[in-house]
């Protein structure tokens, strides 16, 4: 690639046109700042859109503690974020754009049916065009230079060119959906500056089940409603699939965390609880008035509407024969094991744990290696639940680092740090 012989000197460089990056270069343009984000592909916003395809959930109703729980490790450091860019923020952010929300019946936060992931993306973009943010596509991070330079790949022209703005943010994303830009390529570079990383790991992706040829075939993808799931002493309720690989769903993906570190000892088990609305006294009692005669799977789908695929499931993991005692068998039907050898690959998952590890930035989200180099979004090493945690973790995340980099060029005073 051919060098530009010439440095160009912008106001403040975005890195990364993902929520994170979108949503700081807004805030800086509003405080003032002339702004250029600088994306590696044709368009920006893709793991937006494809955010949006499994459900369009912006944020979460759930309370402030409880929410920045759902950021496990980085909690402390989560509730910051979030007092400073909360839920409320994020639909009052929506509203600013013209689109409208609303509080669905699992908590989950969504726009209106007709506003679309794309119409939301071209809504902000048309915004951020007002506030005068220029977007640079097709050109690529290729790393730092000596001091606060940076260097940029121009698709179009084939040459690379170095910028040295006031102050740089840096949002390219985790390691899951490479098509989308997020590949997790940039660990290589921040390392050969010296910025310790976090190698990534699959998180909220499916579960590998050593399935028989014939409970492949007989249950395929099949959903499984209204169960509860147990990895440790993490319980989640909601809804399983099964797939030709193993298992997927929201509680699956919930308890990544503490499938992948089971998995560190070499074994994980998923304790499936299939009647997690009755008591273990109550189930005993249903299971004891089975009639002499009558199958227990026909008993199974009458009396606890245990229908297909559960008799197929007792037979792949369950014991050989059915426990005769109802306390037995109840035990079984709470208890039911599920041995997994694995996760799914990281370019599967819908999102990753790893990235740059919390040390190397201070409270503003800047680079302590790196003075006037900020980081936000999944580069950081956090993981959350889906439900809206992550879009808000990356929205919140974004607009605390504007705020340090507003500080650093002299524009917040340092009492205004949790404002």
């Amino acid at each position: 690639m051919e060098s530009s012989s010439d440095a160009q000197t912008t106001g403040v460089a975005v890195i990364g046109g993902g929520p994170a990056g979108l949503l700081a270069a807004q805030r800086l343009a509003e405080a003032g700042c002339r702004v250029t984000v600088y994306e590696a592909q044709a368009t920006v916003g893709r793991k937006f859109l494809v955010a949006g395809h499994g459900g369009f959930n912006l944020t979460n109703s759930e309370p402030p503690a409880a929410f920045a729980a759902r950021y496990a490790t980085r909690q402390s450091e989560f509730a910051r974020f979030l007092e400073h860019f909360s839920p409320a923020d994020l639909r009052a952010w929506a509203r600013q754009l013209g689109i409208d929300t609303f509080v669905g019946t699992s908590g989950r936060i969504f726009p209106l049916e007709e506003h679309k992931p794309a119409h939301v993306l071209r809504a902000w973009l048309e915004h951020l065009q007002a506030l005068g943010v220029e977007l640079k596509t097709r050109h690529r991070w290729l790393g730092f230079t000596e001091g606060s330079g940076l260097r940029i790949a121009v698709e179009a022209t084939g040459q690379e060119m170095t910028l040295h703005p006031a102050a740089t943010l840096l949002t390219l994303g985790g390691a899951s959906w490479a098509k989308t830009g997020s590949d997790g390529r940039w660990t290589t570079l921040l390392q050969d500056a010296g910025i310790q990383t976090v190698p990534f790991a699959p998180s909220n992706c499916g579960a590998e089940v050593a399935w028989s040829a014939f409970f492949r075939e007989k249950v395929g993808r099949q959903p499984l409603k209204n169960i509860a799931l147990r990895c440790g002493a993490a319980v989640v309720r909601g809804e399983l699939l099964f797939t030709d690989y193993g298992l997927e769903g929201t509680p699956v993906y919930a308890l990544t965390p503490a499938v992948r570190e089971a998995l560190t000892t070499g074994a994980a088990t998923l304790w499936l609880n299939l009647k997690p609305d009755l008591t273990e006294a109550q189930l005993i009692h249903k299971l004891e008035g089975r009639r002499p005669g009558k199958s227990w799977t026909s008993f199974l789908s009458e009396a606890l509407r245990l229908k297909a695929p559960v008799p197929t499931l007792l037979r792949e993991v369950g014991p050989p024969q059915l426990p005769a005692s109802a306390p037995e068998l109840a035990r079984l039907l709470t208890h039911l094991p599920l041995p997994v050898t694995g996760l799914r690959p990281l370019d599967e998952a819908i999102s990753t744990a790893g990235g740059i590890a919390w040390p190397e930035v201070n409270d503003d989200l800047m680079l302590r290696r790196r003075p006037g180099t900020f980081v936000a979004g999944e580069m950081l090493d956090w993981e959350a639940p889906t439900g809206g945690y992550l879009l808000q973790g990356c929205f919140s995340t974004g607009a605390w680092a504007a705020q340090g980099m507003l500080r650093w060029l002299g524009q917040v005073k340092p009492e205004a740090t949790n404002a």
